[in-house]
């Protein structure tokens, strides 16, 4: 009996809290808060109801779900997550509803099986700080609107798992299932092969990597009989994109926004000086912070922090996360496990080969590796930990609210 407390305390218990948690603050802020707003420019008036967890490409995973890939622009999202919902609206619910359930749902499964995986291969702090860095980081709002993203974390999460213990079945049904519902999960192919290669591992380890990429293969095969073109998906999301002036030149412009502002970099010059001179106040003053013996240094660079958000706001989050995942990937390095760490690169890699910073946050978000990352940094430092994840929390309000008036998050 002790053992069956102690399984349902520490297996599940703590990511159930944290996911329950973390939901209602998100509807608290969707369904309460952002229905008292005016409508913004470029967007909408919040309502009460279902409707607030669909906007985006959500109306895309509607149509799919509804009609099927009748829209040549559809066929850039993935079957797994439409043809889930599909089921689920089937049973006689409506498609908001059955969206968002399914999301939610793959989500909290995600956080439990995360929870469970960083217990076992680091300590219970890591896995808590973990869980806790999923659920508040404010792109976890994905995790609940009518998205892939819950569903994409947990089958990348137990082909990675699956990996590591060299149970290949399993490998093979979960990579497979992720990369039938996004293309990121590419990512996976080269990984499993790298690692194959690099532990000596038997054939079947090289055959369940290339096995992993069914579920693109399958998808494929449909585009090039009902499209003729077996990367329709690809070619569909390079006409979204603007056309750009040279390679990378959103991710330039996401960083002189930070560095210089947003007004500054649109019209070429400085038209607004107190941006760039606020900013270097603050690189320097945190540089002198960093480097003396003040016992709140600690405390004194998060304030920074803190006011250069207020200053650069979004571009700032956008930099933060995509750099800020690079850099504790190599901090981490030796910490991690082959198969974490080389599915991290090997991710970044696919999101930096397009050239393009669109919707990169989101995609980082969904690298699992970086959230370990951040739960073993945490974990070494719960102070700042605590400071961290009220940060997230607030930014996963204001996420919130962007979302339920129909402006563009990631």
């Amino acid at each position: 009996m002790v053992k069956l407390q102690k399984s349902w305390k520490y297996r599940l218990l703590f990511p159930l809290r944290v996911w329950l948690f973390s939901r209602l603050v998100i509807c608290i802020a969707m369904l309460n808060f952002a229905p008292l707003l005016p409508a913004p420019p470029g967007g909408i008036a919040a309502t009460v109801g279902w409707d607030v967890f669909a906007a985006w490409d959500s109306d895309f995973y509607e149509k799919i779900a509804t009609f099927g890939y009748n829209n040549p622009h559809s066929v850039a999202f993935f079957p797994l997550y439409p043809l889930l919902v599909r089921g689920v609206v089937a049973l006689g619910l409506p498609f908001v509803v059955a969206g968002t359930l399914v999301n939610n749902l793959a989500f909290l499964a995600a956080l439990i099986f995360i929870y469970n995986w960083a217990a076992s291969s680091y300590s219970q702090n890591v896995a808590r700080w973990t869980v806790v860095v999923l659920a508040l980081f404010p792109l976890s709002i994905f995790g609940t609107v009518i998205y892939s993203e819950g569903l994409y974390l947990l089958l990348s999460s137990v082909a990675l798992r699956a990996f590591e213990q060299k149970r290949y079945r399993w490998v093979v049904l979960g990579g497979a299932l992720a990369t039938f519902t996004r293309p990121t999960a590419m990512a996976l192919i080269p990984a499993f092969l790298i690692v194959s290669w690099r532990e000596r591992r038997g054939e079947v380890a090289y055959f369940a990597s290339l096995a992993t990429g069914l579920g693109i293969f399958c998808y494929s095969l449909y585009c090039q009989i009902y499209f003729q073109d077996a990367l329709a998906f690809i070619r569909v999301q390079k006409a979204w994109q603007p056309a750009q002036d040279f390679f990378g030149q959103d991710w330039l412009k996401m960083v002189m926004q930070v560095a210089v502002g947003t007004r500054n970099w649109q019209r070429g010059t400085i038209v607004d000086v107190w941006h760039p001179l606020i900013f270097l106040v603050i690189c320097v003053s945190s540089y002198l912070l960093w480097k003396s013996d003040f016992k709140l240094r600690g405390y004194g660079l998060c304030f920074s922090a803190f006011v250069l958000w207020l200053v650069a706001g979004n571009p700032l989050i956008n930099s933060a996360i995509a750099f800020g995942g690079i850099y504790l990937l190599w901090y981490f390095r030796f910490s991690l496990s082959n198969t974490l760490i080389t599915y991290g690169v090997c991710s970044y890699a696919l999101i930096f080969s397009t050239g393009r910073a669109t919707s990169a946050e989101r995609y980082v978000y969904g690298i699992v590796t970086v959230a370990v990352s951040l739960g073993i940094l945490l974990s070494r430092y719960p102070r700042y930990g605590y400071i961290v994840s009220a940060f997230f929390a607030l930014l996963l309000i204001l996420y919130s609210l962007r979302f339920a008036q129909h402006l563009w998050v990631a």
